[in-house]
């Protein structure tokens, strides 16, 4: 009788477990364990229409909209269909299995802020892009670059709602032009699932698209990868993540700007943060609110989302210098830097070393350690790599 060693000197690597766990299990695990981030990965990939989600003020969670065995469980999971718990990005091994996908590595532990190749300072030649940008302008000119350049046909972004300044009220959506990618353009710091946009994307005819999302939105498409679900990820071809400690709920406008300081939303014309909430009014004012005071309208989704610096991005990007013209720039794949080289050899984009503005990339390891320290104790542990064990009491 011949052995599954004869021959070979080596033992036959056992088969991976099936992939078992559904809705049931995500509800469980992820929801009402309270690290669901509400980016809407399980939403868009499910294959029967059953997971709802609420875009508005207090919401940002799905939900199952079947009611035949209650709101935890699916009938569709009892047949045997995964596919939710598959393109969850906080669901079991999910930051193990992205770093492996992308990187053929897990992160070191001194390796907070995720794996990258470089660190940058960049901001766009375009004037206009600088300017209607955030920080530079990266973003805006590396989507027009990769339209203009055929790597794309469509990013997956957000844009205010009826394309109308005085709500500040951020929407999902689709940007296949120079027009459509500036009116996307600058920070909102409420939140926008810019994966739902993937819908219009599809029923649009666009098979290329790029995705511009929040750290705990850009680990969607490589877990999907990793996890195999290709229907849905295939058609994501380009990463761009947006380091993120926090979002904040839509009541912080009335609740805090108006009530308290007199800033009514309607006469905002543009916000930033860089130590402390920045705010530029109608009337050419500007204003700082100190951030200790923001605290108490943080998203839900974001307490314990342990991704400051969108780890699994191709091209990581954040406002976090000392300046408000330059973008500080992580280089994380091979795809990443083809883009940018090719973008600076044509003088698409203006860099300087990362490391000519030091305290910015301390800023970044800071705020990645303190991100991943919000993770909870008896969650996934490897999350936790490279911060001090905790001691317990008692």
């Amino acid at each position: 009788m011949s052995s599954a060693t004869e021959g070979t000197g080596s033992p036959t690597p056992p088969k991976p477990e099936r992939w078992s766990a559904q809705w049931k299990e995500l509800k469980a695990e992820v929801i009402d364990f309270g690290v669901c981030t509400g980016c809407a990965g399980c939403v868009i990939s499910c294959p029967h229409d059953v997971i709802g989600y609420d875009h508005r003020s207090g919401g940002y969670r799905p939900f199952h909209l079947e009611d035949e065995l209650g709101a935890d469980n699916c009938v569709h999971g009892e047949k045997g269909c995964t596919t939710c718990t598959r393109a969850c990005p906080r669901f079991r091994l999910w930051e193990h299995q992205a770093n492996e996908h992308l990187f053929a590595r897990d992160r070191h532990d001194d390796e907070v802020a995720g794996v990258y190749s470089d660190i940058l300072l960049t901001r766009a030649s375009d004037e206009m892009v600088n300017r209607m940008g955030q920080d530079g302008g990266l973003v805006s000119a590396i989507l027009l670059w990769a339209l203009e350049h055929d790597y794309i046909d469509g990013a997956l972004v957000s844009f205010l709602e009826n394309n109308d300044a005085s709500t500040w009220t951020p929407v999902p959506g689709v940007a296949t032009n120079r027009d459509e990618v500036l009116a996307s353009a600058g920070s909102r710091y409420t939140y926008s699932a810019n994966t739902l946009a993937f819908d219009e994307a599809r029923e649009r005819g666009l098979s290329r698209l790029a995705l511009v999302g929040t750290s705990c939105q850009s680990s969607v498409p490589p877990v999907m990868w990793s996890r195999k679900i290709g229907k849905v990820s295939k058609p994501i071809v380009f990463n761009i993540g947006l380091l993120c400690s926090k979002t904040f709920d839509d009541a912080m406008f009335e609740e805090l700007f108006e009530a308290k300081y007199g800033l009514a939303r309607r006469d905002i014309v543009k916000m930033n943060i860089k130590g402390v909430f920045q705010v530029w009014m109608r009337d050419g004012t500007y204003r700082e609110i100190p951030l200790k005071e923001c605290h108490a309208w943080t998203r839900d989704g974001c307490t314990h989302c342990p991704d400051f610096a969108a780890e699994h991005a191709d091209i990581s990007t954040g406002g976090i210098g000392k300046d408000n013209d330059w973008t500080l720039t992580l280089v994380r794949t091979e795809l990443g830097r083809e883009i940018i080289s090719r973008m600076v050899a044509d003088g698409s984009i203006i860099t300087r070393p990362g490391d000519s503005d030091p305290a910015a990339i301390a800023l970044m390891r800071k705020l990645a350690e303190k991100s991943r320290a919000r993770w909870p104790l008896d969650g996934e542990p490897s999350v936790r790599v490279g911060l001090p064990v905790p001691t317990r009491r008692g």
